[in-house]
């Protein structure tokens, strides 16, 4: 998780959305991801999105069977099914979700795709919340400052 951070504080410096991936197979960590929506103008790029994709190059398969994948962010539907069609075995993330989007718990455990992934929440919550609160802080007070009087 701490290389999850590491990433989404790579996204707040570049001004997104602060959220960070890692694919782990074996003990080692085969692809990295972070949030670039703003900066590529494309909606699917998610850190988990990336980070997935980077590992199924590393390892020439789609399958990510027996592997792990660290969010700094509660995945959004979107994510859970690339974690879903991927056939990531365990999913740990940090903050939850607080406008309850995700979905995660029920997507985990429908047994879509005859694949189901074992979820823990909470994984240095704090560290998590913490960023990514104190972006969308700052960013509406930017945008306050723009705003004619």
């Amino acid at each position: 998780m701490r290389e999850a951070l590491r990433l989404a504080k790579k996204a707040d410096s570049l001004g997104e959305v602060p959220i960070g991936a890692v694919v782990v197979l074996d003990g080692k960590i085969i692809g990295r991801g972070y949030n670039l929506r703003t900066r590529s103008q494309m909606a699917t790029a998610h850190a988990e999105m990336r980070a997935i994709d980077r590992a199924c190059r590393k390892i020439c398969s789609w399958r990510l069977e027996n592997a792990e994948i660290y969010v700094t962010l509660e995945p959004c539907p979107m994510c859970m099914g690339a974690i879903l069609n991927s056939r990531i075995e365990r999913l740990y993330f940090g903050a939850y979700e607080q406008k309850g989007r995700s979905l995660t718990k029920e997507l985990a455990a429908a047994n879509l795709l005859n694949h189901t992934v074992e979820v823990t929440g909470g994984i240095m919550e704090e560290e998590c919340s913490t960023l990514l609160t104190s972006f969308f802080t700052e960013m509406r007070a930017r945008e306050k400052l723009k705003k004619p009087i």
